[in-house]
């Protein structure tokens, strides 16, 4: 039911916020304005309420408030838009100044001709003004954001990826015909991070590139939030309260309040992220509008850049699983719910192979991929992405082997393609670009299409529970990202429980009896988003 309709009156409303533009905290935007003086024409639209007495006022609704969620001073930003649409002006030279009508504008205009064979116009969102561009120079904004992305993990990984550069028709092409083979529509979103403003690139399917400035947020502030958010999600104080819902707010103001219309209009069901420095480790699924988290409605992905990832698409029912790993280690923790993972995943919920201590060793990963060409390989240890270069990070093997990051394209995953590795108990150096690099262009690394993998150490129990779930998922799911989406979705809910010795969930064929090391667990709920959060989907989501 509507609420009462209220008239805006800004005496009686000081917390209003009125759209601006300051151009002295954006440099790069270009203020569009008329010239009366260069357009005769031109029709000045005036307003007197006097002659207009049906003119209908805007009004505020009033929302019911959700006393479930505590309150928060963040307000959704109101940034500056802009998207690409074509037009059809030869030659044309364009002349701009501030339009000193327009409310809470500052007329600090500047004056801009473009000349372009074709034009286009970028459009605020708030229709405020209209600024002209060239598709060219928007195409290489696109194509400036892939090459940066590329060198970096070029410089990583000590690569040459210089060949690897998908233009904006490939892209679209890309989305389209995903769209047609699984009925998902998938966006991309480009988050590049400057010293006094964050810059959103959408891609949709169907459409050209929106560009969005938010110049109230700055690397610093961004950074901090980033931190925040990871540190209230992973403090074991904390485990039983919502002290993440303020910076996971707070993110989601900014990273994806500006572009929620848009992908609301689009039907978009899967976002992919091509994160800037910083940012590739933020448990993106964690982050919160106030009444829900973002993995609530939409599967998500951390890719390198478009360039980088395996697009082709092929369904993984009735495939086989290579499933290895390691319960006992001589420096790290031991982890007693390996075995019981691999008998589970490899024998209940799919089907395949699984080894264990001693036969986890890189000769045995070899033989067995050349003996049968698993599409999906399981390994269930510990994994480090650390600081420094490429072979500083590593899965653990059995004893004190180990395979390095840069080693794991020696394996040959990449024939026959592997589509999909899992690493279910590793982890990444906060705040350290190296391991940010490692771990988003770990799918890159690794020379597969997709890659499972956490930023923090998950416990047992609940890496037991979301692995179950994920390949029950796996199996029904025509991406998967949205299988991964649908675990969490069921940990969230409370779905998956930990109750009398046994794993227990709606999904799972049966309860999972624990091993003894684990059976002092008698009752835990894993609903909260340090068991789930952290896992994310590198590399091409489908």
């Amino acid at each position: 039911q509507l609420l009462p309709q209220t008239p805006v009156n800004p005496a009686n409303s000081p917390n209003l916020v009125q759209p601006t533009v300051n151009p002295a905290n954006s440099p790069n935007l270009v203020q569009p304005t008329v010239n009366p003086a260069n357009s005769p024409n031109l029709v000045q639209p005036t307003v007197n309420p006097a002659n207009s007495p049906n003119l209908v006022q805007p009004t505020v609704t009033q929302t019911p408030i959700n006393e479930n969620i505590p309150p928060s001073n963040n307000q959704v930003l109101n940034p500056v838009t802009t998207q690409i649409i074509e037009s059809v002006q030869s030659n044309s030279t364009i002349t701009t100044t501030n339009n000193p009508n327009l409310p809470n504008q500052k007329n600090d205009g500047q004056e801009v001709n473009i000349n372009t064979d074709t034009t286009t116009a970028l459009q605020n969102i708030n229709i405020v003004n209209s600024i002209p561009l060239t598709v060219a120079a928007n195409s290489q904004t696109l194509t400036t954001i892939e090459q940066t992305r590329n060198n970096e993990f070029a410089d990583y990984f000590e690569k040459d990826l210089s060949n690897q550069i998908t233009s904006t028709k490939n892209i679209r092409e890309v989305l389209i015909d995903i769209a047609r083979q699984t009925g998902n529509n998938s966006a991309i979103i480009y988050v590049t991070v400057y010293p006094d403003e964050v810059q959103l690139v959408l891609y949709t399917p169907g459409s050209d590139p929106i560009l969005k400035t938010i110049p109230e947020v700055n690397r610093k502030e961004l950074m901090k939030a980033v931190l925040r958010l990871r540190a209230q999600i992973t403090n074991p104080a904390r485990r039983y309260t919502n002290s993440y819902l303020p910076p996971a707010k707070k993110l989601y103001n900014w990273l994806i309040a500006p572009i929620a219309a848009e992908l609301e209009a689009a039907n978009i069901n899967t976002l992919l992220f091509s994160m800037d420095e910083g940012l590739r480790t933020l448990p993106i699924a964690a982050l919160h509008d106030g009444e829900q988290f973002l993995i609530e409605k939409y599967s998500l992905s951390l890719i390198p850049s478009v360039s980088l990832m395996d697009t082709n698409y092929r369904p993984l029912q009735e495939t086989q699983v290579l499933a290895m790993g390691a319960s006992e280690f001589i420096e790290q923790s031991t982890l007693p719910a390996v075995p019981t993972e691999l008998e589970t995943i490899s024998q209940r919920l799919w089907q395949g192979s699984k080894f264990i201590n001693e036969e986890f060793t890189r000769n045995n990963l070899l033989a067995q991929r050349e003996n049968y060409p698993y599409p999906i390989i399981h390994l269930a240890t510990h994994a480090e992405f650390k600081p420094g270069k490429a072979n500083n990070s590593y899965i653990q093997l059995w004893g004190t082997e180990q395979l390095k990051l840069d080693q794991i394209r020696e394996l040959e995953w990449n024939e026959p393609p592997v589509e999909l590795l899992v690493l279910s108990a590793c982890r990444t150096a906060v705040g350290d670009k190296n391991a940010e690099l490692g771990f988003a262009g770990l799918a890159v690394a690794a020379g597969v299409k997709s890659a499972l993998a956490s930023i923090w150490y998950v416990s047992d129990e609940g890496t037991l529970g979301l692995m179950t779930e994920f390949y029950v998922h796996l199996n029904n799911a025509k991406i998967k990202a949205e299988a991964l989406r649908q675990a969490q979705l069921a940990m969230l809910r409370g779905e998956v429980v930990i109750a009398e010795g046994e794993l227990r969930g709606i999904d799972i064929r049966g309860a999972v009896v624990l091993p003894p090391a684990l059976g002092k667990f008698e009752n835990q709920n894993l609903s909260h988003p340090y068991y789930w959060s952290g896992f994310m989907m590198i590399g091409s989501p489908w």
